[in-house]
């Protein structure tokens, strides 16, 4: 194993919380993981200045591992938690980690407003298109057509784009990314954390245990080539028709605005009440 990744592996994870991992064998949870540690590694935060909060699901699991301030916590509401730290301590680097159908079902309705709000939090939505620890039901992602546990004759629901909704619902840097193309995904977090205001990262991930075996997509391998085929740069995505568009998915930054931060202007209109009340800062 290179030096490199050893130093991370032990600057970033904590060895005794049940290694090896409890994801299967070729889950994209790993390179997921592996991306994120790299992208803060390539920030000035310290270990001490990050919060990472997660759902429940198989991400889940990553405030587990990861040796920083750390939070599981109940399913959909890893973003209202989120929420209260950063409005308690905004000076803390809060990454939130959450599967798609943890942020778009039973929390997407945090997911918006959090979104809307503009917290400054970063996002990081893992997508593999099912719920996949629960035994392999549909989620919101689920395409249209797919078998499930829970749609044993064809999904007939269509499907929720995260990163466009998230551009939609007000965020202020949106961009997704593959666990195929690793070293995009690492620039993409990277960027996220860096961003000031609500960024989200939407990563096009797998689950060949639950989703793949039913729709006969192949193992890991089979279905990170698939990534391959199906994506193209935000950049070429520009210069190709609609038809030309058909089945693929758009990778990069999809939106990146300036926007006035929450904990900021819950704090000017704090600050603006106690003068009110002829109070000062300290009251």
């Amino acid at each position: 194993m290179p030096e490199v990744i050893t130093k991370l592996i032990h600057k970033y994870l904590r060895p005794e919380k049940k290694f090896p991992h409890v994801w299967c064998p070729g889950c994209g949870n790993g390179i997921v993981l592996g991306a994120l540690i790299r992208a803060i590694d390539h920030t000035d935060y310290t270990k001490d200045e990050i919060v990472l909060v997660s759902g429940i699901g198989c991400s889940g699991r990553m405030s587990v591992y990861t040796d920083f301030n750390t939070l599981h916590t109940t399913h959909g509401r890893a973003l209202t938690f989120a929420t209260g730290i950063k409005l308690a301590n905004p000076r803390l680097q809060v990454i939130v980690v959450m599967g798609d159908g943890d942020a778009t079902a039973i929390g997407g309705n945090h997911f918006i407003h959090a979104a809307r709000r503009n917290l400054n939090l970063t996002a990081i939505i893992i997508n593999n298109n099912v719920y996949g620890m629960t035994g392999g039901q549909y989620s919101p992602t689920t395409p249209y057509g797919a078998l499930t546990t829970t749609s044993l004759y064809g999904h007939i629901e269509h499907p929720f784009s995260i990163a466009e909704l998230a551009v939609t619902a007000g965020a202020a840097w949106v961009g997704r990314g593959t666990v195929y193309h690793a070293e995009l995904l690492h620039q993409l977090m990277e960027d996220a954390i860096k961003k000031r205001g609500f960024a989200v990262v939407e990563v096009i991930s797998h689950c060949h245990t639950q989703f793949g075996l039913k729709n006969k997509l192949g193992g890991p391998v089979e279905m990170m080539r698939a990534q391959k085929a199906m994506a193209v740069r935000v950049e070429k995505a520009k210069t190709m028709t609609p038809e030309e568009l058909a089945g693929k998915i758009t990778i990069g930054v999809l939106a990146d605005r300036d926007l006035p931060i929450y904990t900021q202007e819950y704090r000017r209109i704090r600050e603006a009440a106690k003068a009110a009340l002829g109070g000062g800062p300290g009251t």
